[in-house]
């Protein structure tokens, strides 16, 4: 049947060529449709339990997306007239940001003092460039005492301030909102550096974050890219030694991705830095059904000195059914992303799922008529000439036992080191140091505040009653409890408000620095301070509505998941044994989510990859009609991704989000090379009547330097990937390398000798 529709393929070479072209016209219009978004959030699906905790906090309040400038002095002083001159100018032009909805800092923090019988709000600093010593001073003194700001907008040494730009972001354009804000302030930097030279500013908070993302992957795309790219095409033209082998190849890498990233435009996939990668992926897994193909064809014209017509015939009818069997189980490696938490994986998967089908169909239908087309020509191999692969096969042969023992027992001893792995990760070390972002980020966290919080709303159980004495005092104490925890670099209460309005009204003295004890009393001096605030300062950000819950917000230093999640966990516990039952409430925010995403993806994952490991056994023992082989091929295919993770656990250790698909992901990749490689031994069994040793050199001399030329490829393509600086992708890269390296040793020393253990010495039927 395959001959058939080969030597029809040839006879009708010229129309499948148009075909092929309509082909990519039709699924390549979907491009159009795509987008690309920048918000942290697509890496929680709308159902993520804890995103719709964290959405619904900031309903309740308002958004804590920020922007955040840190200004260093060179002369390291802040309380200067120039320096507070300057921490004015920025703050009111700070306002001018796109969605900005509040802007703090130590100039228009809202101070009061007691003034006879009234209560005086207003700004901490006025006119700073005009105060003398003696006021610079009395408003360095009152901004270091208080702890709205200290750790937080003013650092202890009073060496760094900052301002803090609250935005709300619409959501109507995704793409152009948060570039939107990047480039207003980036050119706010620009001019308040050009008018203040004797300061240093920070540019840093989440919506720089955000931006950060798209950053990441237009640098992969102008750099990584094109260097995988050449480097890809020199090595397909040294290995396959021909001009227009390599041209086919890479024309149908190019339909493949194209009508991938086309069709994911009709179907509505919406782009993210890791989905953005699928079209690296499909290049390098179009290229391998490609070689095998090419490299057949030319061992037939050179070897076996076939026409070019016949070659083509041949190597389709030899390699058929392992290009579709690698192409459904890569397919199905990929789907099982699905499995995941995390929608940019999913997203992932899925493109790549695309254009492997498109990759198999353009490989087996546009590429044998393509070379039919062009005039190739391969000179004849000299007689005798002996292989490389043809001495590997050998030398596996010759060696099969100890190989089989020695090679076992390396794979068992690396797989005992993956319990050394410690699932963890470090958002903002997502970006290496070569981003301002992550630069600016540890000089915040250094020397002012965190880009980490936890945000809870303790609910008083009742309205109006943010004012009740209980529960201010359950607050306080659950605020001093986290001061005292040693991540923690800031409490934002809003029980310091009420202290402070306490010592106000009982005319500034100290003594009455504490909580008021009279509900009526307090909930006077809360209205009374609220009617006096200025606009964009108010207290919704920390009181709701009905006044009967408040926003309490903890920044800590930049932790890793697991410490984070210690923290928090320690919290629950001191809440259920301390807190008002009202009170009782999981902590949220962004760095609380992206601690969670991790554990439960890397749960998923499995589960994912579990299944599609099932899916291809069975699939494998119907389609080599062997239950026996079918079986066998579990362990080159598991075996992989557990020896690489295993040296993963012993030079690294640390698993993140990213890492955590790359079991699900390398399934099906890996499993490439073993139905090449036992399709060419049974067919070798089957249709020569060889024995088990036979047939394993028929094998190597077969498919080894196809496998060989493939794995080489694939690893230079995602070596070069993992040199990112975008880590999520770096990392992801390097362990697929790793995974792809160490499928190919065990398809070719340990496969072989169980293919030999467990084969007859002498075929049963020819």
């Amino acid at each position: 049947m395959v001959e058939r529709y080969a030597w029809w393929l040839i006879r009708w070479r010229y129309l499948v060529f148009i075909v092929s072209l309509l082909i990519i016209a039709l699924a390549a219009s979907g491009i159009k449709h795509l987008t690309f978004t920048t918000d942290y959030r697509i890496f929680f699906s709308p159902e993520n339990t804890h995103r719709a905790a964290f959405e619904e906090l900031q309903d309740t309040y308002t958004k804590n997306d920020n922007v955040l400038l840190v200004l260093a002095p060179k002369d390291n002083q802040v309380f200067t007239p120039q320096t507070l001159d300057a921490v004015e100018w920025l703050t009111n032009e700070a306002w001018q940001i796109p969605f900005s909805i509040r802007v703090d800092s130590i100039s228009n923090f809202q101070h009061t003092y007691a003034e006879e019988d009234d209560l005086i709000v207003e700004d901490l600093v006025i006119d700073g460039k005009t105060l003398s010593e003696e006021e610079i001073t009395k408003i360095k003194e009152v901004a270091l005492q208080e702890p709205l700001l200290l750790h937080r907008l003013i650092s202890p040494k009073a060496h760094v301030t900052g301002v803090n730009i609250t935005t709300q972001l619409p959501g109507k354009r995704p793409a152009k909102e948060v570039p939107e804000v990047i480039e207003f302030s980036e050119d706010l930097v620009k001019t308040f550096e050009a008018r203040y030279p004797h300061i240093k500013i920070y540019l840093t908070g989440m919506v720089v974050m955000n931006n950060n993302f798209p950053v990441a992957s237009k640098q992969d795309m102008s750099t990584l890219i094109p260097m995988m790219y050449l480097v890809m095409i020199v090595m397909l033209g040294l290995l396959l030694r021909s001009f227009f082998g390599t041209l086919a190849t890479l024309i149908v890498t190019f339909f493949s991705i194209v009508c991938a990233m086309g069709m994911s435009g009709w179907i509505g996939i919406v782009l993210s830095p890791p989905s953005a990668t699928a079209p690296t992926i499909i290049l390098t897994l179009a290229i391998a059904d490609s070689v095998h193909l090419l490299v057949t064809i030319f061992h037939e014209m050179r070897a076996n000195a076939r026409e070019k017509l016949e070659a083509i015939v041949e190597s389709l009818r030899i390699n058929f059914q392992p290009i579709f069997l690698t192409s459904l189980t890569t397919l199905i490696g990929f789907l099982s992303l699905n499995f995941g938490e995390v929608p940019p994986f999913r997203h992932l998967g899925n493109i790549v799922s695309i254009g492997v089908a498109f990759a198999f169909i353009f490989s087996i239908f546009f590429l044998p008529a393509f070379m039919a087309i062009m005039p190739i020509r391969a000179k004849p191999e000299k007689k005798g000439k002996v292989q490389i692969m043809d001495k590997l096969g050998s030398f596996v042969v010759k060696q099969r036992k100890t190989l089989l023992w020695s090679v076992s027992l390396i794979t068992v001893t690396l797989i005992a080191f993956i319990p050394k792995n410690e699932l963890n990760d470090v958002f903002v070390n997502y970006f290496d140091e070569t981003f301002d972002f992550r630069v600016a980020t540890d000089f915040a966290t250094d020397n002012l505040t965190g880009l980490y919080y936890i945000d809870y709303s303790l609910s008083s159980g009742e309205p109006n009653a943010v004012s009740e004495p209980k529960f201010l005092n359950a607050v306080e104490a659950f605020a001093n409890w986290y001061r005292q925890q040693p991540e923690v670099m800031h409490v934002n209460t809003i029980t310091d408000i009420f202290k402070r309005l306490n010592k106000n009204m009982h005319a500034d003295d100290n003594d009455y620095y504490r909580l008021p004890e009279d509900r009526e009393l307090a909930a006077q001096y809360l209205l009374l301070y609220e009617m006096s605030l200025p606009y964009g300062l108010d207290l919704n950000n920390q009181i709701n509505v009905n006044k009967s819950a408040t926003r309490f917000t903890v920044t800590t230093q930049t932790l890793s998941t697991n410490d984070l999640l210690a923290l928090e966990n320690r919290a629950q516990y001191w809440l259920a044994e301390n807190a008002l039952p009202s009170m009782i409430t999981p902590g949220s925010g962004t760095s609380v989510m992206f601690a969670h995403i991790g554990y439960s993806n890397i749960r998923a994952m499995l589960t994912g990859a579990g299944v599609a490991l099932v899916l291809i056994s069975m699939i494998l023992i119907f389609a080599l009609k062997s239950f026996k082989y079918g079986m066998l091929s579990l362990a080159p295919n598991i075996l992989p991704a557990a020896v690489a993770f295993g040296v993963w656990g012993i030079f690294v250790g640390q698993v993140g989000m990213a890492l955590s698909v790359v079991a699900g992901m390398t399934v099906g990749i890996v499993v490439d090379d073993t139905i090449h490689f036992i399709s060419k031994y049974l067919r070798a069994r089957r249709e020569n009547g060889f024995d088990s040793i036979e047939a394993v050199r028929y094998a190597f001399h077969n498919v080894g330097t196809a496998l060989w030329i493939t794995t080489v490829v694939l690893i230079a393509g995602f070596l070069i990937l993992s040199t990112s600086h975008f880590q999520i992708n770096a990392g992801m890269r390097l362990l697929t390398a790793i995974t792809i390296a160490l499928a190919l040793i065990l398809d070719f020393l340990l496969l072989p000798p169980l293919l030999i253990a467990i084969g007859k010495k002498k075929a049963s039927s020819a």
